[in-house]
């Protein structure tokens, strides 16, 4: 799933779909929100939206593991098809890295990552791809046991 490219304005047909939500938050997390989106230079109505993107591409992902999990212990899912086949995209092989050519999200630590810089996206194993996901140089490295200046 490719994420939106924020910088760039929603077309008027887009920007009529879009909805206002409100909630009430307590005081130290409002203040926490707009630290935080000050820290990364967007709006907090940006980083609210993309957290929550994140949070339910997060938990379906948790949930599609557990599902992985649980067939891989009996052995085979009920088709009989082999786990890595049934959830679609197959297992990450590696990341690629890449200069981004829309904003995108680490899948690690959750950071925008801006178009025109660099980070990894995901290769899958037979070529499946369920939904695009990133890393930044940093987690990159991390993972890789690499230094910050290795990428």
């Amino acid at each position: 799933m490719n994420k939106p490219d924020v910088s760039d304005p929603p077309s008027k047909s887009e920007a009529k779909k879009e909805r206002v939500l409100h909630t009430r938050v307590s005081v130290s997390l409002e203040d926490e929100l707009k630290e935080r989106a000050n820290q990364l230079g967007v709006s907090v109505s940006n980083l609210v939206r993309n957290v929550l993107l994140n949070t339910f591409e997060m938990v379906e992902e948790i949930v599609a593991d557990g599902s992985r999990v649980a067939r891989a212990a009996k052995g085979r899912d009920r088709t009989g098809a082999s786990s890595v086949a049934a959830s679609g995209a197959g297992e990450i092989l590696g990341w690629q890295t890449l200069v981004l050519n829309l904003n995108a999200i680490c899948s690690t630590c959750n950071d925008i990552l801006p178009k025109g810089q660099s980070a990894a996206v995901a290769v899958y194993s037979g070529g499946g791809r369920s939904q695009d996901r990133f890393l930044c140089c940093s987690c990159l490295n991390k993972l890789s046991g690499r230094e910050e200046s290795d990428v």
